[in-house]
């Protein structure tokens, strides 16, 4: 039983308090947020997702429209989340002491180049851990293209790079991009299959010969489409350089933007790629984690 204290220093002794909620069907979280807290408008409970409140399954959930699953436990703070330190071009999604998953903007690249040495990602969360420890350091584990936004992991140790990497394949559960297209396909879902390589030019080309190139193999669905473009969902069985970008193309349905391969249309002034959803079991823990962003609003404004 909870005791009630009324001393001088109880406001300071007592931890804030958090409300739970068990989901008993799949549901939308606003809908099953607004139907657990009367009391509460919607105008209330966005603030509460905002300030990252609202927890499911222990993990902090910004989405108002975060699909809801039987069995999980929804849990609301009193007090706000301790505000993120603000970075430029990119947020964090989730840190432990092995590992950091960062959502970035288009536009940012992941490491200088011996062209281009402007603020990087790697720079920026460089910075970052430099401000709690100056011996911290962090490790490229993949990359994305400057143009393409999402979700991208990083490493707290070379030991941590070097186990990502080597179980890259087993580790990972799930890497689901958002691709805008130019038109409609005949075949609204696929797969794609190729050898790549790369020319002199650092453009990659797509061959079936086997002699030429690495295997890579795309698979896609579309999840909206209209006259003029399509978004599709596509997950990559294997990860190199442009993979889906060439790929698109291969089907003659390049990604909008991307006039290196082959797009004529540029709606929304960047490439229309996203890194929407990463899921994992920590290499560490073991545990199951899965982190997905929302979608970029210029891609839902064409549909």
């Amino acid at each position: 039983m909870r005791k009630n204290y009324s001393g001088g220093n109880a406001s300071h002794s007592k931890k804030p308090q958090t409300q739970s909620f068990e989901v008993k069907e799949p549901e939308e979280l606003m809908k099953f947020l607004i139907a657990s807290l009367p009391h509460k408008n919607r105008n209330n409970i966005k603030t509460l997702l905002k300030k990252k409140q609202v927890r499911v399954d222990g993990k902090s959930i910004t989405q108002f429209n975060h699909l809801l699953k039987p069995g999980q436990k929804v849990s609301l703070d009193t007090a706000p989340a301790p505000i993120a330190k603000q970075m430029r071009g990119i947020s964090i999604v989730h840190e432990d002491k092995d590992l950091i998953i960062v959502n970035k903007n288009a536009g940012l690249l992941t490491m200088a180049t011996e062209k281009e040495k402007r603020a990087t990602v790697y720079s920026i969360l460089s910075n970052y851990v430099k401000d709690e420890n100056r011996e911290a350091k962090i490790f490229i584990v993949h990359r994305l293209d400057r143009e393409t936004s999402g979700l991208m992991m990083f490493a707290k140790s070379e030991e941590m790079q070097e186990l990502l990497q080597e179980s890259w394949k087993h580790t990972i559960s799930e890497r689901t991009y958002l691709a805008v297209i130019d038109g409609k396909l005949e075949q609204p879902e696929g797969t794609i299959s190729s050898y790549l390589f790369e020319s002199s030019v650092f453009k990659v080309h797509s061959t079936q010969d086997p002699e030429k190139g690495r295997h890579a193999i795309t698979h896609y669905s579309t999840a909206k489409s209209n006259e003029e473009y399509s978004m599709l969902k596509v997950n990559l069985e294997t990860g190199r350089k442009n993979q889906i970008r060439v790929h698109l193309q291969d089907l003659k349905h390049p990604v909008i933007g991307d006039k290196k391969y082959g797009s004529k249309s540029n709606p929304i002034g960047r490439l229309g790629l996203h890194a929407w959803v990463l899921a994992f079991e920590h290499p560490i823990t073991g545990k199951k984690m899965r982190f997905e962003t929302s979608v970029p609003g210029s891609f839902l404004k064409l549909f």
